[in-house]
């Protein structure tokens, strides 16, 4: 693939839903298709710029799933060339939960996914012209490195250790990408593996504020990529007109095409989708 450098982009007629779009990279890349004249919607807790004729804010709390069910069914999905997932937390040190007793980050950073696409899938892209590309569901979650998760502790809630939780939710949003084609008809799924760039999501991890979050990504903004850097070469990928009649693929952190984790067959990828549901549904009873 030969992406167009983003200064050549002009997205004046497309329509981009962000949904974590209000921090981060989510922010970073709504910024870069708002500067190519795209029309942008952002999903979030806390709104930090000012609207426009071309932003919408949507506030949401993505940690419940009663809500993120709400944003999914009450978004206007019809009208969306693309929606791009960006929400994401790491799981804190010790075990923390939601009021519907799902663990956090599997909570916020995989599970809200789900419960959005029940409602968004079925009518993204639905009131565009004939002839308009297939809508595309872009899922950032470091897919393609090696994580399979446990989808029989998929809450931890037999055992708990951070990163294992974590990798719960990495291997979630890639069974996403390989396997929602099926769950989910009409869209096209592509995944997203940013690597380390300098934003706020080890917070919970590290101890927001503390001495080795500061020094972490202190060292993360020194030798790794921007998030304007990345936005810049994300945001032509979403839109990128080689994409079309294709499903399934992941990209790095720099665009680049890079191959599923050794292990995701279709049998994987229904048993982690078939219990990510049964999760789901306990917590919406």
């Amino acid at each position: 693939m030969r992406l167009a450098p983003i200064e050549q982009l002009d997205l004046s007629a497309k329509k981009l839903v962000v949904i974590g779009g209000t921090n981060g990279l989510g922010r970073a890349i709504a910024q870069q298709a708002l500067a190519r004249r795209a029309d942008v919607t952002v999903v979030g807790r806390t709104f930090r710029d000012a609207p426009t004729d071309r932003l919408t804010f949507v506030p949401a709390d993505l940690s419940s799933m009663r809500e993120a069910v709400r944003v999914g069914r009450d978004l206007p999905a019809e009208s969306f060339d693309v929606a791009l997932f960006t929400t994401g937390i790491f799981a804190a040190r010790t075990r923390e939960e939601t009021h519907e007793h799902i663990e956090r980050d599997l909570a916020i950073s995989y599970l809200s996914r789900l419960a959005i696409l029940r409602g968004l899938s079925p009518e993204l892209g639905s009131a565009r012209g004939d002839g308009a590309p297939r809508p595309r569901v872009f899922v950032m979650g470091s897919p393609g490195i090696g994580a399979l998760g446990n989808p029989d502790d998929l809450n931890s809630e037999k055992s708990y250790k951070s990163m294992v939780a974590h990798f719960n939710t990495v291997a979630g949003n890639e069974a996403i990408v390989l396997g929602a084609a099926e769950r989910f008809p009409g869209p096209a799924f592509f995944g997203l593996g940013p690597y380390m760039i300098k934003t706020d999501i080890r917070s919970n991890f590290l101890g927001e504020g503390s001495t080795i979050h500061r020094l972490f990504e202190a060292a993360v903004g020194l030798f790794m990529q921007s998030p304007e850097a990345y936005a810049k070469r994300i945001v032509p990928l979403l839109f990128a007109p080689e994409l079309e009649g294709r499903t399934g693929l992941m990209f790095g952190h720099k665009a680049q095409p890079i191959r599923p984790t050794q292990g995701f067959d279709s049998a994987y990828v229904d048993r982690y989708l078939s219990a990510s549901e049964a999760l789901l549904r306990r917590a919406l009873a």
